[in-house]
């Protein structure tokens, strides 16, 4: 059974579902043919995992813009998560946050770490099955930067928070589907500001930089965040990139 109010499946500028790389993702793999549980775990499946994790030039990028860079971060792999979901008629809605910025501490390079703000925008998705609403946050580390995490940190069965992690267990973090929420980042959590039916809603008003610091990092910074979380996903920490 879907969610009988009707916002949670329309269309708008970020949520592009109608794009022709998200209709022709969503046939290839036809989600469409499945039932709304195995949809829901193998779209949100894909999104974790053939989305790199990686920082786009800005949350308000539309879906397809998301799907054609292949990466992407808690916001932006999230616009994605909700079109290909709403795009095979799934009901989702988008719930807004902050997130302290220690839990970038690793992913983010230490001589930007101190750029940063103490607060960063963060959200996750809220999916409909079966009457009630279930959190879908695991989508946002893919498994083979995750598996470089783990390795370095392998006995921590404790509260771990860096590398853009804020988990109770970093051996057995809640990132597989399972019908239940999925978290990656939510013990790093600091401000609640509810829940919208379009992310297009919601970042006019909730930003994470401006000016010069917001021009720095669309064309300087988060290549160098991407070069370093390349770095750590194919020869771990303190490796080189080959």
């Amino acid at each position: 059974m879907n969610c009988p109010d009707n916002s949670y499946l329309s269309q708008t500028p970020m949520l592009d579902y109608d794009h022709a790389s998200l209709q022709a993702l969503i046939k290839a793999k036809r989600w469409g043919e499945l039932s709304p549980y195995d949809a829901i775990g193998a779209i949100y499946t894909f999104v974790r995992d053939d989305i790199r994790f990686g920082y786009n030039i800005d949350d308000t990028i539309p879906a397809s813009q998301v799907l054609k860079d292949g990466y992407g971060q808690c916001n932006t792999k999230g616009t994605l998560l909700m079109a290909l979901l709403r795009g095979v008629g799934i009901s989702n809605r988008f719930h807004g946050f902050t997130i302290y910025n220690e839990l970038q501490r690793g992913a983010i390079p230490w001589y930007l770490f101190a750029l940063a703000p103490e607060r960063i925008v963060h959200s996750w998705v809220e999916v409909y099955l079966d009457g009630r609403w279930i959190n879908l946050e695991g989508y946002i580390i893919d498994r083979a930067y995750l598996g470089q995490i783990q390795a370095r940190f392998a006995d921590e069965c404790k509260t771990f928070s860096g590398y853009g992690v804020a988990t109770p267990c970093l051996a057995k973090p809640p990132i597989d589907w399972h019908g239940e929420n999925t978290y990656i980042q939510n013990e790093g959590i600091a401000d609640d500001f509810g829940v919208y039916a379009r992310p297009d809603d919601f970042y006019p008003t909730h930003s994470n930089l401006a000016g010069v610091r917001k021009w720095l990092f669309r064309y300087l910074f988060r290549h160098l965040m991407n070069r370093n979380v390349d770095r750590i996903r194919k020869r771990g920490i303190g490796g080189r990139a080959r």
